[in-house]
């Protein structure tokens, strides 16, 4: 995966202007990153080609329910974040994500739950000045 994107993402960085090592353009770093990416994923495939253990524990079943909770969830949260606002959907998110994994705790989802909203407030609305609607379009946000 890391292979593909890398090489991809080069591919696409080769659209910009890649300017001089002194002055460099707009795709002279991504082009970097790419291919830095592509290097670390060959050199992760042929580790995992190469390198033998004795007595390795056997790939498990795939954990469908984490991933299926988990993708709904970020689907979820895009549909809704226009609609009801960063202050309900952050939250709704974290409730959501929680389902999960196997530990689940009250305490834990809401004190996560309003540390990740502040610190989204924080960041995105206060420190990068981006609109974001915070409250529901119902309550004129």
């Amino acid at each position: 995966m890391f292979i593909v994107v890398g090489v991809i993402f080069a591919v696409g960085a080769t659209n910009y202007s890649m300017g001089s090592s002194a002055k460099p353009g707009a795709g002279y770093f991504p082009l970097i990153l790419s291919v830095l990416m592509a290097i670390l994923g060959a050199i992760v495939l042929f580790k995992s080609l190469t390198i033998e253990t004795e007595g390795g524990d056997p790939i498990g079943d795939i954990a469908w329910r984490p991933l299926l909770v988990i993708v709904a969830s970020i689907t979820v949260f895009g549909l809704a974040l226009p609609r009801l606002g960063m202050f309900v959907t952050i939250p709704l998110l974290i409730v959501m994500v929680s389902f999960a994994g196997d530990e689940f705790s009250w305490k834990g989802v809401i004190a996560t739950a309003v540390v990740l909203t502040i610190g989204s407030w924080v960041i995105f609305i206060w420190g990068l000045n981006l609109t974001i609607p915070l409250k529901p379009a119902f309550m004129g946000g």
